[in-house]
């Protein structure tokens, strides 16, 4: 019996792997820990919701008493740390927001881990969720790997460079056994629409504008979240303690030859006239500090724990906007209330 907390598991990449663990593990006992703010989501979860090895419970891993209450009652035997503010412009609206979560959280955690799995380091792990942005740009050739050096560009990505390394440190220092992955770009379903993706799926069923950034220059690696998943659970179970690795779908796209193609795919979908959901497009002043790409070399996951991507982007894709389109109730409660005027502010006065 293993006793597993996973933060941030109402989440979008949090509430896969959730359902991953609890289903795939019906020996472990699954603790989803999250805070529930605006992209934390039980309807993620509703299939599992009365699974006998799942339990939610509500906190704030800001809170480090809470936390330290949390460890010294469940006493577990693994973290999976993905509880994190994630989206680059909100950073920027609010980078202290991202200080307290990402990093504030993220020592938390490893204080009560340090304080509690005194003694038994080496029988526990702790396995903290990472971002590629914290590798800074590239230009147009070359990808990250584990040892390219670290080089944020936004307040969201310095958050994170500073959570990776105080997890690092803490392995260094205390003894604690720790793995890191930093992914690239994820999709799929479940994704709070504000990311591009499911921003674009929502404003094309909608027949509103889809805003792209500058001329959609910007190149990011695609990864369906369910591979995602897939190797968040091998690097778990598998990985030597202190090691990282990179997570990618060696799938380069250009934004705006992505939002072309979800445009045809939604036209077939919907029964449209081919070419009419790219009408919608509308390019949107450049947000500041845009990295211009990412790409991601997964090539030591890929060898040392055999790991390989699942899906080809177009068959994801046309996945994904499936997923949408029949789950139109889903859709419409995240897009109420506090998301419109978010969404309103970053969009529509530009």
């Amino acid at each position: 019996m293993m006793k597993l907390i996973i933060t941030g598991g109402a989440g979008f990449i949090g509430s896969h792997v959730v359902r991953r663990f609890v289903t795939k593990y019906p020996e472990y006992e699954i603790i989803n820990l999250d805070c529930l703010t605006y992209a934390g989501n039980l309807a993620n979860l509703k299939d599992i919701q009365g699974a006998s090895n799942y339990r939610f419970v509500k906190g704030d891993i800001t809170n480090g008493s809470f936390i330290n209450d949390l460890f010294r009652e469940e006493l577990p035997d693994g973290v999976i740390h993905l509880a994190a503010e994630s989206h680059v412009d909100r950073s920027i609206t609010d980078p202290t927001a991202f200080v307290m979560t990402n990093v504030i959280g993220t020592v938390n955690l490893l204080n009560a881990a340090r304080e509690f799995w005194k003694g038994d380091y080496a029988k526990k792990r702790f396995y903290h969720v990472s971002t590629d942005e914290v590798y800074g740009a590239l230009g147009e050739t070359g990808m990250f790997t584990e040892v390219t050096a670290y080089d944020p560009h936004s307040p969201y990505s310095a958050s994170k460079a500073s959570s990776d390394h105080f997890v690092r440190a803490y392995h260094d220092t205390y003894g604690i056994d720790v793995v890191i992955s930093n992914c690239s770009n994820n999709y799929g379903s479940h994704h709070f629409p504000e990311k591009l993706i499911p921003l674009a799926i929502n404003n094309i069923k909608n027949n509103k504008p889809v805003p792209v950034y500058g001329k959609g220059e910007n190149v990011r690696d695609w990864l369906w979240v369910e591979d995602h998943a897939r190797a968040i659970d091998v690097i778990f179970h598998e990985a030597k303690t202190g090691e990282t690795y990179n997570i990618g779908g060696h799938n380069e796209w250009k934004n705006i030859d992505l939002i072309h193609l979800l445009c045809s795919i939604m036209d077939q979908k919907l029964g449209r006239e081919p070419g009419s959901s790219a009408k919608l497009i509308t390019y949107v002043t450049d947000r500041a500090g845009h990295d211009l790409r990412y790409a991601i070399d997964s090539t030591k996951l890929q060898q040392n724990l055999g790991w390989t991507p699942s899906l080809q982007f177009e068959e994801g894709l046309a996945k994904t906007v499936e997923w949408y389109l029949e789950n139109e109730e889903w859709l419409n409660n995240v897009t109420s209330g506090n998301y419109k005027s978010y969404y309103e502010t970053q969009y529509t006065d530009r």
